[in-house]
Order: structure tokens, then sequence, then C-alpha cells
């Protein structure tokens, strides 16, 4: 996966609060396999601690010391998209939000931009405190996606993805799909807490998949609003395949197989390995926001 260059990155769009420390209290997590087993069922794609009821501190919260000066000094052209990591999240960021502004405004209706906050351990949002542990995920409460860098290596270590920088995008992706979600009122529709896989939480996870698709699809056609060029250029299809095997990683099914030794599709809450990878296929082949309509 490859930036212009010479493209702008709009780091206002990214909250830095990575190595500041963060008040509050811990989180409790239930013990024995059923608190891992809740954990990991939020670790990849989540919306939220309290969603996953492992919040625990006061919401909110002020960081004691914030970065964001040293992202906006060190992101702002392709080219250091291209070499940092951090810099990577802020151009995704970007080409996501430019997807989904011009595809609210061609359906005549509003886009209201997300941050992305990037934190180290663990972070206060409006839906509760929260750990690393969590993994990627997004509050509806405050709009927000949260994201610490550290699971991007977990992801390869734990759960045996390939990585690259496009599984990266992904879950960023996948976590901006929540957003759209939260926006046209598919999270406030979708209240039902059962599991299992024709679940609404599986169901939702899946939308979000096949939104990160849509996204792909159109990211090397999307032109930003300041230069009308395109911020990425032409994903290819190793790009493609690193993001599918991100999403197989971290299917109920792999994740139960290799936690627990068995599979329980009763308990699932974010789709197996093929369903997440055939969701994002569906996506990414389309570009039709109307094809990702997994509630169907």
């Amino acid at each position: 996966m490859q930036f212009d260059d010479d493209a702008d990155l709009d780091t206002s769009q990214v909250q830095d609060e990575r190595g500041s420390r963060i008040p509050g209290g811990g989180l409790t997590v239930g013990g024995g396999v059923v608190g891992l087993l809740a954990l990991l069922a939020g670790l990849f794609f989540g919306i939220g601690p309290q969603e996953l009821g492992l919040s625990s501190g006061e919401p909110g919260g002020t960081p004691s010391a914030s970065t964001d000066a040293q992202v906006a000094r060190d992101c702002r052209k392709g080219r250091d998209a291209n070499t940092r990591e951090d810099c990577r999240i802020v151009g995704v960021v970007n080409s996501a939000q430019s997807f989904w502004s011009q595809e609210f405004a061609r359906r005549s209706t509003a886009y209201s931009q997300a941050q992305t906050k990037l934190f180290t351990g663990r972070t206060n949002t409006a839906c509760g405190a929260a750990t690393s542990a969590v993994g990627p995920f997004y509050c509806p409460g405050d709009h927000k996606v949260y994201l610490d860098l550290d699971f991007f290596k977990e992801l390869t270590s734990k759960f045996g993805a390939r990585g690259g920088p496009f599984a990266e995008a992904y879950v960023v992706a996948h976590e901006y799909g929540h957003h759209v979600q939260n926006l046209t009122g598919t999270l406030a529709r979708s209240q039902d807490r059962r599991t299992g896989a024709g679940s609404d939480a599986v169901k939702v996870e899946l939308q979000a998949d096949c939104y990160a698709g849509v996204w792909a699809h159109h990211a090397a056609t999307t032109p930003e609003r300041s230069t009308g060029k395109p911020l990425l250029k032409p994903l290819t299809q190793t790009d493609i395949e690193d993001g599918l095997s991100a999403a197989a990683a971290v299917g109920d099914d792999r994740i139960q197989e290799k936690f627990q030794g068995r599979v329980t599709p009763e308990s699932w809450t974010h789709g197996s390995a093929a369903q997440r990878q055939q969701w994002f296929t569906t996506g990414y082949r389309t570009g039709n926001v109307a094809a990702c309509d997994t509630f169907r």
C-alpha cells in the first residue's frame, strides 16, 4: 500500500496521547475461560469496552500530556505515511473520511468526522476506561476510534496474520465502518445483546467489514478536497491478501479454536473467518454500500 508522496496529510483527524499518563482506575475482567473469551471477543474490531462489559473507572478524562504536536510535525506528506506507522494511520483515516464524506454527500446527507485517538496501555473514553488488551474499538458515545499501535504486532505474533500496511488499513477502515453505522442509526437499532452466528452483534461486525471493503474499492480514486488527487495509489493483490489474512486470523472460530480448543458458534460476536473474508470481499468487489446489508 503506497501513498502519493506529495499528498498532504490532515493530522487534525488524529489525536495522539501515546506516552501520556491517564488518570483513573484499571479494568476488571472476569476470570477463567469466560473472562478470557469475553476479552477475546472484543479484542479485534470492537465497539467500545462498555459494550463488552469490560469497562471500569471514570469515563472521559484528560491525558496529563499530549504528543499531538509531534504527529503534526512528523506527518505532513504522503511520503511520511509511506515510512512511518503513525503517519500511515493518519493517511488511512484521511482517506476513509474523504470517501465517506463524499458518499454521504452523494446521498444528500451530512457526514460528521470522527477522530482517531492513538494511545499506549490505557485510555479513558465516553464508553468507559479501556486498556490496550481490548484491541481497536469505536466508541459511539464520543464518536472516536481508539487504537494502540502495539496491537498490530500482536495481530501477527499472537493471531498469525501476515501483517503488512494494508492489514493495518483494514483495521482502521473497519472501525470507521462502525462510525458510519452510528451515523446511519444501525448501531441504535441493533441493541439485541444475544450472541451467536445469526446475532445482531455478528451482523454489525460483518457489515463493518463490508464497509471497509467498499472504502478499499474507492480508495485510489477518491480525491482529497484540498488537492483534487487521491491520497492512495492503486491497491495491489498483495495488499488485499494481507487484509483478508487479518480478517481470517481473528474470526470467532479461529480465536475459539486457538484459545479454548473448540468452536462454539452460539457464542460468536464477530463472525467466522470465512464470513469476515466474504463480506470484506463483497464490499471490495462491488464498491456498493447497498451490497453490505448483512441483516437480510
